[in-house]
């Protein structure tokens, strides 16, 4: 029963979420709808205004969504061993915020990845993000345990999170990245890992769960070593 409370109530939240989002274009569009011009003007005018609408829906999406996340309370638990299956509410409250997560990558982060405005999102959703902070990945997960300080790059396609399933076993632990960490493409990053100032990660490199690396060293491979 909590389960199916859990999936309803996260259907319901996206549906609103999304609703308000798209509003303001659907009120523009209802608008222009108005206007009197020629099939030629009107449809050139649609076209012109296809990006500048597409991005208003995603900027709205990318403050709304982490909002209603901090209003509801869904966070992923901090520091926790809980078997899946049990379905206990931190549990239902951890996937439920991953879904918001992926509603807002699916439909705003195309468009915001690597800027501030993606920084801001990940910070308004529960990370601790210093200043000149640039997150160049959609697999950043469990923003609410994460902590990059300030200059911190994320490379593309890295996978970053708090959390991991072993044996069914839900597991997590804060991540942090100090000052100047940069972290390659394609490289993953496992629970409770710590970087030092200045850490270099080679591409597709693996940082084992709990790692701590040191500061002003460069690591690769899979898992990684210390290189220099």
């Amino acid at each position: 029963m909590r389960f199916v409370w859990a999936a309803v109530s996260v259907i319901v939240l996206e549906t609103l979420l999304l609703g308000i989002s798209v509003a303001p274009v659907v009120a523009f569009l209802q608008w222009q709808s108005t206007w009197v011009l020629t099939d030629a003007v009107r449809i050139g005018l649609l076209s012109l205004a296809v990006v500048p609408l597409y991005l208003l829906f995603a900027a709205i999406l990318i403050v709304v969504s982490p909002l209603a996340t901090r209003l509801l309370g869904w966070r992923t638990p901090d520091n926790v061993t809980m078997r899946l299956t049990d379905f206990e509410w931190p549990v239902l409250a951890w996937g439920r915020y991953l879904m918001t997560i992926h509603v807002v990558r699916v439909f705003a982060g195309p468009a915001f990845r690597s800027t501030p405005f993606w920084s801001l999102y990940l910070r308004l959703n529960g990370a601790r993000i210093g200043r000149l902070v640039w997150v160049n990945s959609l697999a950043v997960m469990d923003h609410n345990l994460l902590e990059l300080d300030d200059d911190v790059v994320i490379g593309s396609d890295v996978h970053l999170s708090g959390h991991t399933v072993e044996h069914g076993m839900l597991c997590t632990a804060r991540v942090h990245l100090q000052r100047g960490t940069v972290v390659g493409v394609g490289s993953v990053l496992g629970i409770g890992v710590t970087t030092g100032v200045g850490t270099q990660v080679g591409a597709l490199s693996v940082v084992p769960k709990f790692a701590t690396l040191d500061g002003g060293a460069s690591y690769a491979g899979a898992p990684v070593r210390r290189v220099s």
